[in-house]
């Protein structure tokens, strides 16, 4: 059996630089099948669901870029580069995160993220329903990560 090498940070930033690129293209591709199959009639969808469709998808592509951006820097600058590397790697912040639903609930809120954006170009019972579960997912994660850290602190 092959043993797997550990990637160094600059290797693990390199990555994510890819897999945003990566998730940009599938963006672009999403949307394109989205209009084809017929999404996002205005007169089909309420004034909410416009609003909250369009600050997902051009929010998401904002923030994609964003950090596309702030790795490249990182990866140009050693001395950043460390210094978020010992971020990243702090015990108090892995704990935290950990806490408050880790990687699993990042991925769920992911998840909640594209189905309500979805289901916001196509049907606004689902939208509704699934407005209402990511709100709720959201304020259990900062909830829970608010008092994981108050809960360390004393």
């Amino acid at each position: 059996m092959r043993k797997s090498r550990r990637m160094t940070y600059t290797e693990r930033v390199q990555r994510r630089v890819r897999l945003m690129y990566a998730l940009l293209a599938v963006m672009a591709v999403y949307m394109i099948v989205i209009v084809e199959l017929g999404g996002g009639d205005s007169r089909r969808m309420s004034e909410l669901a416009q609003s909250l469709s369009r600050i997902l998808y051009f929010g998401g592509i904002i923030f994609i870029i964003s950090r596309i951006t702030y790795d490249k820097r990182l990866l140009k600058s050693r001395l950043l580069l460390k210094e978020k590397r010992r971020e990243e790697q702090d015990e108090r912040n892995q704990y935290l995160h950990d806490k408050s639903g880790g990687w699993v609930m990042d991925a769920l809120l992911l998840c909640l993220l594209v189905i309500t954006w979805t289901t916001a170009l196509f049907n606004m019972a689902a939208f509704y329903t699934s407005a209402v579960i990511l709100a709720t997912a959201a304020v259990l994660k900062l909830g829970s990560y608010w008092y994981a850290s108050h809960k360390i602190n004393q």
